[in-house]
């Protein structure tokens, strides 16, 4: 039997719930509008082109756009979030397989939501699938301050920092993930990752919001040596489980 010591750290958006379906395009349009205002000349708002090419400059300089306007253009985080997540009716945008709380249950352990979304969508989002009872911790992006600065997913200094506060041993911590390069950023440091496929590339033209995730690379095709189980759907994990009982292969 897996250990008990055994925690998990789980994703949120297209983790647990297909957030390419109405979610991501709702923030798209939001962080948009957002930066508009923001980039223009206080009457009228930027067009389209600067505000593509304000997202593009800061996702490569900085990981996420977010962190480019906090620092170039005196945005307030918890400002530019508030804004990227308004919608009209979050429960009837939100779609998730059935079962998530059974499938929770059966993997042992300790269980952390791990998520850049902002705490009050996040919050409202678990409790719409039922599943906050299941998460001892929910450390969403105004949790992953390192040092007095914002420092989310896929940064190191972050992963180290919940590590050592939670006090986790890496080859006993699991990170359940849909971004390959947040789980690189893991497996480098010693955890072990599960890489959840199902609502990738829903609609190309429905990415994540660069302005709130970093990230990082293009998403690989196959499965990446960072990556210890790749699965299409979580109801798959718990007939993985024994992929991750093994002796850590660096």
């Amino acid at each position: 039997m897996m250990s008990r010591r055994l925690t998990w750290l789980f994703d949120l958006d297209n983790t647990l719930h297909d957030a390419s379906h109405a979610i991501f395009p709702a923030i798209n349009a939001n962080m948009n509008a957002y930066m508009a205002r923001v980039l223009g000349d206080g009457e009228t708002p930027a067009d389209a082109d600067v505000v593509n090419a304000a997202r593009v400059t800061y996702w490569k300089r900085y990981g996420a756009t977010l962190l480019g306007m906090v620092r170039h253009h005196n945005v307030r985080a918890e400002d530019f979030l508030h804004h990227a997540h308004q919608f009209d009716d979050l429960s009837s945008m939100i779609r998730a397989e059935r079962g998530l709380g059974r499938l929770l249950r059966r993997l042992p352990g300790r269980k952390i939501l791990l998520t850049n979304a902002p705490r009050r969508y996040s919050h409202a989002v678990v409790r719409h699938l039922g599943l906050h009872r299941h998460f001892a911790r929910h450390l969403p992006i105004e949790s992953m301050m390192v040092h007095r600065q914002l420092r989310p997913k896929p940064s190191r200094a972050l992963l180290r920092k919940i590590l050592r506060h939670e006090k986790l041993a890496p080859h006993n911590t699991v990170l359940v993930e849909d971004t390959a390069a947040n789980l690189k950023s893991a497996r480098s440091l010693g955890l072990r990752t599960v890489w959840v496929t199902q609502y990738l590339m829903t609609n190309p033209q429905h990415s994540p919001p660069a302005g709130r995730f970093a990230s990082g690379t293009s998403t690989p095709v196959k499965r990446p040596a960072y990556v210890d189980v790749k699965v299409k759907s979580l109801g798959q994990l718990p007939a993985r489980l024994h992929s991750l009982q093994g002796p850590f292969q660096p």
